[in-house]
């Protein structure tokens, strides 16, 4: 059964884990091939539902030993589970076949019986020189590589909502007319997130009607801690949002990294890193500076006091969890079932 997205609790924290996938051969990695991350992902949202948390969200990267074609494996965590949201954070819409993408996203989303939240942005910084050119898809005269991706995502969008994409064949059909992509899944247009990485960003994403997505990092710079910053650029988003006239409640998440220190394994791994990581970190980031988010790393009743005080978790609905998706499915599950019985009920 879906739940109304109208009657949404802010108050009520939704809790998700994020993973980038990776996988390479060293200390402590059970996942050593892209078969090993494609298959701990899946077993990971299942324990992640029964545990108790709320969503699992795939990052999707390029010419990287990262998760990069999300459907398949969505599809396949939506018939293997029945409760928990499944989603991305975020896809490179430069690289993407609106059309094509729009039909995988219908059929993953039918599949889950509508539990699909798709983010989407203009990417991030990559491996490749100009990736999504390989992918043979370049900017028009004129254009930025934003405005390609917000282009592809515009297409995407009308196509999940039935807009006619194509014309039928008079010989075929008998008629000319506008036809859609088959299939479409009813409810998934509310449920598109763009990632904005500033504040201007985020009322373009409001005003466009997408829910928002802010990560761990924001590339701008003001002096104020990320968790102002992006309570901020969530006071924005909402303000736009009315502004433009929606009549649903929109959706936030945020993503953080939290690690409660639970046992003599999560103190071996994270322990020293605990004083090291525990602020926000100002650096370069595609021509300009960028603020990156601190870790929460501790006991889970510290934590759960620190991330009150986060004023950005406060405002937002979700919280998304970046997990150290190497140390395997056991380990994160401990994890994850340590935030949603000891750290989220403080948090309300």
């Amino acid at each position: 059964m879906r739940r109304a997205v109208c009657c949404l609790n802010r108050s009520v924290k939704r809790i998700g884990f994020l993973t980038f996938g990776h996988w390479a051969p060293g200390a402590g990695s059970t996942v050593v091939s892209a078969g090993d991350a494609l298959r701990q992902t899946l077993d990971l949202a299942v324990a992640a539902e029964e545990v108790g948390a709320d969503g699992a969200f795939v990052r999707v990267h390029h010419f990287a030993r990262q998760l990069s074609s999300p459907f398949p494996l969505l599809a396949a965590i939506g018939a293997r589970t029945s409760r928990i949201e499944i989603g991305t954070a975020v896809i490179d819409m430069r690289y993407e076949n609106p059309l094509y993408m729009a039909e995988d996203a219908a059929a993953a989303d039918l599949i889950s019986g509508g539990r699909l939240q798709l983010g989407l942005s203009r990417g991030s910084p990559e491996t490749a020189l100009r990736g999504s050119e390989s992918f043979g898809y370049v900017p028009d005269e004129g254009e930025t590589d934003a405005d390609l991706a917000r282009r592809h995502t515009e297409v995407f969008r009308a196509a999940i909502d039935g807009a006619g994409v194509a014309m039928s064949n008079p010989q075929m059909t008998g008629v000319s007319q506008p036809l859609a992509i088959e299939p479409r899944s009813p409810g998934l247009p509310d449920r598109i997130w763009w990632g904005a990485g500033t504040r201007a960003t985020a009322v373009w994403a409001a005003e466009q009607g997408m829910n928002l997505m802010s990560s761990t990092l924001l590339t701008e710079e003001t002096g104020a801690s990320l968790a102002d910053l992006q309570a901020e650029q969530i006071a924005l988003f909402r303000a736009a949002w009315t502004e433009a006239g929606h009549t649903r409640e929109p959706r936030v998440s945020i993503s953080r990294s939290i690690l409660p220190i639970i046992d003599a394994e999560t103190e071996h791994w994270f322990g020293l890193r605990a004083q090291r990581d525990g602020q926000d970190q100002v650096g370069h980031l595609d021509g300009g500076l960028a603020r990156f988010g601190r870790s929460y790393i501790g006991a889970p009743d510290v934590i759960a006091a620190e991330l009150a005080q986060d004023a950005a978790v406060q405002a937002a609905d979700t919280i998304l969890v970046t997990v150290p998706n190497q140390l395997g499915v056991e380990f994160n599950a401990r994890i994850l079932e340590s935030i949603v019985k000891d750290v989220v009920p403080a948090l309300g």
